[in-house]
């Protein structure tokens, strides 16, 4: 299951070790993970929620990362700063998300500097 860590003193989860594929299986797409070969129920629930918790908590961290670096790109005081739109428009955000995500950037900064490596 996901690991807990903590952070800032907020509890956050730990990807669980995701197990990677062989290519030729990765290429057979009713192939995942093994999901399909487990026949018990139970066991097919506890290692399909481990990689549902291990995705969310891979996209949590990855949306951290992608708000640092607006925020960076973002950033007055670097003489090649990038404005809004075309924060936007590299990741393919309305500028109103950019803006939204650009902030928060600036507030894992402040915060900590960067999310930390659990």
């Amino acid at each position: 299951m996901a690991e807990s860590a903590e952070r800032g003193g907020q509890r956050r989860l730990r990807p669980a070790p995701l197990i990677f594929e062989p290519a030729e299986a990765s290429a057979d797409p009713e192939h995942f993970f093994d999901l399909e070969s487990l026949e018990d129920p139970r066991e097919l629930l506890s290692r399909a929620t481990e990689l549902t918790l291990a995705f969310r908590a891979a996209a949590d961290r990855a949306t951290e990362f992608q708000a640092i670096a607006a925020a960076q790109l973002a950033d007055p005081r670097r003489f090649d700063r990038l404005e809004v739109a075309d924060v936007a428009e590299r990741a393919r955000w309305t500028e109103d998300y950019a803006r939204k995500m650009i902030e928060f950037g600036r507030d894992l900064i402040r915060a900590d500097g960067r999310p930390t490596e659990d």
